[in-house]
Order: structure tokens, then sequence, then C-alpha cells
């Protein structure tokens, strides 16, 4: 699964600029699936036919990033966010341009006069150009860009850019390819603009009007002092989500994946997160109401270029995905 995981995180995806991981998911899943395709949004749904109620499956390709919005005459690249960018984590940092131009997001000005209400209206992402002209040549206004950050894998932890959601996506395609068998009618659906908001997965949830859903997705830990207090620990297990912000998990779902961690023996801890969301807030009241659950990877560092998750929570992520295939939710 690390390799698959290395691949995807890799491969830039900004909120709007899927179609190149779109490209290689598909690839990866179309030799254990019915029919792939890609609905009108950009979502890559795979299905899988079953005899049972549909079961959908959604893990976002999409990770934060920038959009060109204008330029300065020095040849500076003025940029908005595309999704959660936070501007003390994202200065310094470098930006990959969707054209293949690099750059380092800098300040405005002088750091010391803009510390205090530092926002990405006092930043522009440095190419190097020359001018005006120069900049517009190497950035097309409205190209999205994504931040820098290698893939490293150092005893148990994984450190990455984009391990939201792209650990997600490498255990739902672990799940698939390594079931054996499915009760439900599967929908496997890979999901864009979910950092936007959740867009992709109501508009697939709409056309498939699933009986049940489960996101995968990461959530943020609570084991170390710069984050709040939280129950869910780096390794202690893939965590079954109770709710967030943007949902509570149903009963059915819920229970369902305890039973089965407790059944097959994988290591889960339960997950209540006082912020954020993930697809399945947006499944879950479409269709006259849809039960959803969460299949959640710790992850440090949320939203930077250096998140950072155990690599056994994403194989225990993986398997509990499998056994959801395998033994379905009646």
């Amino acid at each position: 699964m690390l390799t698959i995981l290395k691949t995807l995180c890799e491969t830039s995806a900004a909120p709007g600029n899927e179609g190149a991981i779109a490209k290689l998911i598909a690839e990866e899943v179309r030799p254990y699936v019915d029919e792939v395709y890609t609905d009108a949004l950009g979502n890559l749904i795979a299905h899988k036919k079953g005899t049972g109620k549909k079961l959908m499956f959604a893990a976002h390709m999409d990770e934060i990033g920038l959009v060109a919005t204008c330029y300065g005459e020095k040849g500076q690249v003025y940029v908005a966010a595309l999704g959660g960018v936070t501007p003390q984590t994202a200065l310094y940092q470098r930006v990959r341009f969707s054209g293949g131009a690099e750059g380092v997001l800098v300040p405005d000005g002088k750091l010391d006069d803009i510390a205090k209400n530092l926002s990405l209206q006092k930043m522009y992402v440095d190419l190097g150009a020359k001018n005006e002209e120069d900049a517009k040549a190497k950035v097309a206004l409205g190209e999205t860009g994504v931040f820098g950050g290698c893939f490293a894998l150092q005893g148990d932890c994984v450190i990455s850019k984009a391990l939201d959601n792209r650990s997600g996506c490498a255990a739902l395609i672990y799940g698939l390819q390594q079931a054996k068998r499915n009760v439900n009618d599967l929908y496997y659906v890979f999901t864009v603009s979910e950092e936007l908001g959740l867009r992709g997965a109501k508009a697939a949830a709409v056309s498939i009007a699933p009986d049940y859903a489960v996101a995968l997705d990461v959530t943020p830990t609570g084991d170390v002092s710069s984050t709040n207090k939280r129950a869910v620990s780096l390794g202690e297990g893939v965590a079954v989500k109770i709710m967030d912000r943007s949902f509570i998990a149903h009963p059915i779902i819920k229970d369902r994946m305890v039973e089965l961690c407790e059944k097959h023996s994988i290591p889960h801890q339960l997950e209540v997160l006082e912020m954020g969301g993930t697809d399945a807030g947006a499944i879950h009241l479409t269709c006259g109401g849809v039960p959803s659950g969460c299949i959640s990877i710790p992850v440090r560092y949320v939203h930077t270029p250096g998140e950072m998750i155990s690599a056994k929570d994403l194989q225990n992520a993986g398997e509990l995905a499998k056994l959801l295939i395998e033994e379905g939710i009646e």
C-alpha cells in the first residue's frame, strides 16, 4: 500500500484539477470492478456489482492548494487559497503550479511589519520572474498550484504533503483490490473538490442514491502539544468516527465497523472531532437521508506540507475497508 500511496502523494491534484490522479487511480482499480467512469464534475466512480443494498465508499482525491489571481509589476504572482490554507504554515513553502512552474510563497513586504496580521493577501509567489510579462509567461491567470513536500518513510511514520487525503484513497484502493467477494452493490467514489466544501461527494451521492455510505479520510490527532486535546493518537489503530462538525455517524455504520474490528482483532480507536468534516457530511443529507460513517486515518500536522501518519494505522484502515466490502452491511 505504501508504494501506491507514494505515487498518489507525488501527483498534484488541487481542487478542480484532479484529472491526473483520477487517471492514475482508474488504472489501479479497473481490473477489480465491473465498470469505471467519470461523472460530470470529475468524480471517478468504480462500480462492483452485487445483489445487496447499495454501499457507497468515498475518498477525496484533491489536496489544499492555491490559484493565481493577479500579477505585480516586479513579477509577483498573487494567489488565493483553495481549501484550508493557513498563512503561518504556508509561508516560505515551495509552490508547484500545474503548468510546471515552481516558486516560493513569501511575504509582500517586511515580515516584521505584517506578521501580526499575516494573510494570503499580504503574500505572493516568487517565481524568480524578471517582471509582470515574465510571470505571466510562466503561470497563467487561474492556474492552480500545490505545495511541495517530498514523501518519506521513517520507521512506522510516513511524512508527506497530501496525506489528506491520498491515504484515504490508498486504503480504499487496497480494500477493493484485496477483497475476495462482496455482499453489497458497491460504488467506490474518488471525489473532487472536497476541500472546497464536499462538492463532488454530494453530486455523486445524488446520482448513485446509495442505501449506505462510508467515507475514508484523515483525522487530526491529539497526541502532540500543538493540537487540541483529542482521544485519537498516531499508531494506536484506525479511527472509527463518532462525529465531526459535518455529521454524526449513523449507529448502523459505526457499530458495524466496531464489530468488524473486534471480530478480526483490528486495532481501532473512536473519534470525536470538534471541527472539520468529510464527504460523509454531504452524502448523508442526500436522497432523503443516507446512513453514513467514516473510516479515519490519524494524522499529525494536517493541511501542512509535512503531514504525518502511521503506516500501521493506514494498513488497518485498508483492512477495515476490505472487511466492509467482503462482509457487507445489510
